[in-house]
């Protein structure tokens, strides 16, 4: 038996290893967010995939009155070398809004479920009135009421995507009675997607005309409305207990509880910066997007001039899990200033390769909450990933540090970070103060223990071989 000198590397080169190391791992830190992108576009598109022949995200506008008017138009032109003045009929449309519209609309929510995915769909009934009339000044808008084809006049609703249309055909009454009714044709607002009744509104000359409407559809992730009328009343009730209220308009009073919610929008024609009255010169250009499915309609935002409710999940477990991988750095970190306080002060040599394999263990964390979460939801998932990683990381520190007390500081300090971790997931607006904190605390204490460590010097350590 003979003693051997070994010469350590110092502790300033053993940081140094410590952080290439760290730093290598942000590779696979990366990929794995590359992942959890690439599996909620998946997620995106079976869930649309699911909703797929149910109905789109549903937009509801109108109803409005629209009447053909004739005008005579001039013009000259030259015929046989000479100037001729013509003139022609042309007819353009009149669009009439309500003055009062009171529009109902309940919401019975379900979810649909496709292997490991879910989504959120909805049936609607849609029921409520409108009041239309022709104002006294109507020839300010360049047209007499004797210009107008009343009897070719047409009635228009507005679905955006009219195949969520389903159960009994639409009800459409006028002055109480039942007009039969015509697909598409729907104001320009919906992209001319809806249906249309024809109504002779020949009593437009004396008096206002009450209408009353009653259909159902179908359709997900959200319903909104584009108010048109002089003085707007929209309902929506629904069992869903997590609405979004968006848009331009939000409802005065909402009233959201576990049993559902109830809300009410009011909306005037002046808040729209709209007239009652608009012909083709007079009317405003529509900027609407067109009607897109799948992903993309779900993420579309919503508009200006719209009352909006999103039927939203709670808990989206990919912007958790994407969430939590951005706190990689930290359990890294963490984890590798304990070894390297063992190593530089309780004497016990930690090679780079066990660096390197306990660091593939701490990111192979987030890979296991994704796949578990997708199946049994975020909460489980985080328990169950945690402690599989605890444990194995345990064991392996033990045999490494060469003392299960040793061993048992490592799962000390993991279990305080995952449980750190999950209260910064849940508490999202203290994330910076709670991690500020921490960074604090880990600096403090490395500073404290190595207070009187010779970064630079060497350390000769005999060894019986």
């Amino acid at each position: 038996m003979s003693d051997a000198v070994v010469t350590e590397r110092p502790p300033g080169r053993k940081l140094l290893f410590a952080i290439l190391v760290g730093a290598l791992l942000a590779i696979p830190l990366f990929a794995i967010y590359l992942l959890v992108y690439d599996r909620q576009s998946q997620s995106e598109t079976a869930r649309s995939s699911i909703a797929e022949g149910w109905g789109g995200p549903q937009t509801i506008a109108g109803p409005v009155l629209v009447i053909p008017y004739s005008e005579q138009i001039s013009e000259t032109v030259t015929e046989g070398g000479k100037q001729v003045v013509k003139t022609n009929t042309v007819w353009r449309e009149l669009t009439v809004s309500p003055s009062v519209a009171d529009i109902k609309s309940e919401l019975k929510p379900e979810r649909r479920h496709r292997s490991i995915y879910d989504a959120v769909v909805y049936e609607a009934r849609n029921t409520g009135t409108a009041k239309f009339a022709l104002p006294a000044d109507l020839q300010r808008f360049g047209v007499t009421i004797d210009q107008l084809a009343l009897n070719r006049a047409e009635l228009r609703f507005g679905l955006r995507d009219a195949r969520g249309l389903f159960g009994p055909p639409p009800s459409v009454t006028v002055d109480n009675r039942r007009l039969p009714l015509q697909p598409g044709n729907g104001p320009s607002e919906t992209s001319g997607s809806g249906f249309f009744t024809w109504l002779d509104a020949a009593a437009l000359r004396e008096r206002p005309i009450a209408v009353s409407f009653d259909y159902a559809f179908r359709g997900n992730g959200w319903l909104a409305l584009l108010p048109q009328a002089g003085d707007t009343r929209w309902t929506v009730s629904s069992k869903w207990p997590h609405p979004s209220f968006t848009g331009g308009f939000l409802p005065i009073a909402p009233s959201v509880k576990d049993e559902g919610f109830t809300a009410t929008w009011r909306v005037g024609n002046l808040a729209l910066g709209n007239t009652l009255i608009s012909t083709e010169r007079t009317k405003p250009d529509v900027v609407k997007e067109p009607y897109q499915r799948g992903t993309a309609s779900l993420r579309q935002a919503a508009g200006d001039y719209e009352a909006r409710v999103d039927l939203v999940t709670p808990v989206d477990l990919y912007s958790q899990v994407n969430r939590s991988v951005k706190y990689g750095f930290l359990f890294i970190g963490f984890t590798f200033i304990a070894f390297l306080m063992f190593d530089v002060i309780g004497g016990v040599r930690v090679s780079t390769v066990e660096y390197l394999l306990v660091g593939v263990g701490l990111v192979l964390f987030f890979v296991m909450l994704l796949a578990f979460a997708e199946v049994v939801g975020f909460s489980p998932a985080y328990i169950l990933a945690a402690g599989a990683i605890i444990g194995l990381l345990t064991a392996y520190s033990s045999a490494v540090l060469g003392s299960w007390r040793r061993g048992a500081y490592i799962a000390g300090l993991l279990t305080a970070l995952y449980g750190v971790l999950y209260i910064l997931l849940s508490l999202e607006a203290y994330s910076l103060v709670i991690g500020s904190l921490l960074l604090f605390a880990a600096l403090a204490a490395v500073m404290y223990l190595t207070r009187g460590l010779d970064w630079g010097g060497m350390r000769i350590a005999p060894i019986k071989i």
